[in-house]
């Protein structure tokens, strides 16, 4: 069934307020609606599409009547134009949901590769690829996404980063940490998790990888072959069967004399009680000053 957005939706993922595009609309005929059998105004996935691109544009200082009267082909050609020159982060999100919702993997490997060209991995996944993947899940939960545009974006974003770290050097400096990545068992999504396992090892650190739902006893028996300093999860939904305060008071006994660090919403925003052996990081930028300070002389 094809997506149906109605003008809130265009409104949330557009960031133009409804009152505008309702104006928009009846002045310069930017949008085309259809309507339900109750007379209901909806806008299929092309008008999306349309509309993004003009936000785009609009964003850049071109007036909305010089817009409406460009031809389809020509509001593209300006923003394959804007696409090539330097541009804020926010203009590559939104070109790359463009990307997802017509399953466009060209496009976003132009942008991607263009990103990663001007101001480095890292940093295009900080600041282009997680803001991304959060509008994304934004759009998958109120269903202006099929579940097939979701998993097309995940996996390219997922490859990047598996390459990425199989591009770092394995010589670990002298003094570094072994740390043990891990999700709970029922949690499958693992992208940011994965790109903490890049960032300690380009680092120069150990990382045991053990990735996605993870049983607890697997935990603690890939420990006991690989003895780690520190343990690092992110939690994004409620653990099975015991929820967030009986995993944490678990990892606390089972870990007691390990340094463990914790991100996801589950933990973020919930503000569950934190054991003290433990350490709520919000994002890489955190993470990075907790690796900084582990290199530190007598750390």
């Amino acid at each position: 069934m094809p997506a149906k957005y109605t003008i809130r939706d265009l409104e949330r993922l557009s960031g133009i307020k409804a009152h505008t595009l309702r104006v928009w609309e009846q002045r310069y005929g930017i949008l085309v609606p259809e309507r339900t059998a109750t007379n209901i105004r909806w806008y299929c996935a092309d008008e999306l599409k349309k509309l993004l691109n003009i936000s785009m544009l609009n964003n850049h200082g071109l007036k909305i009547s010089r817009i409406a009267q460009m031809s389809p082909e020509e509001i593209a050609r300006q923003v394959a134009e804007l696409i090539d020159k330097e541009g804020v982060d926010s203009e590559h999100v939104t070109t790359m949901i463009i990307a997802m919702i017509e399953l466009d993997e060209a496009r976003f490997e132009k942008i991607f590769a263009g990103c990663v060209l001007r101001q480095g991995f890292e940093s295009t996944v900080i600041h282009i690829i997680l803001p991304l993947l959060r509008k994304v899940s934004i759009m998958w939960q109120t269903g202006s996404i099929n579940r097939a545009q979701e998993h097309f974006i995940s996996n390219l974003i997922r490859q990047k980063i598996v390459v990425a770290i199989d591009g770092c050097l394995s010589r670990p400096s002298p003094d570094a940490q072994r740390f043990l990545l891990f999700l709970p068992n029922g949690e499958m999504q693992e992208l940011h998790l994965l790109f903490y396992h890049y960032m300690i090892k380009n680092r120069g650190h150990h990382v045991i990888y053990l990735g996605q739902s993870v049983p607890f006893d697997d935990i603690a028996a890939s420990n006991e072959i690989q003895k780690a300093d520190i343990l690092l999860t992110v939690i994004t939904g409620e653990p099975k069967e015991i929820g967030t305060k009986g995993y944490l008071e678990r990892l606390h006994k089972t870990f007691m004399n390990h340094h463990i660090l914790l991100s996801g919403h589950r933990i973020i925003n919930k503000h569950p009680e934190i054991p003290e052996n433990m350490q709520v990081f919000h994002g890489p930028e955190q993470l990075q000053a907790i690796i900084e300070q582990l290199d530190k002389p007598g750390n």
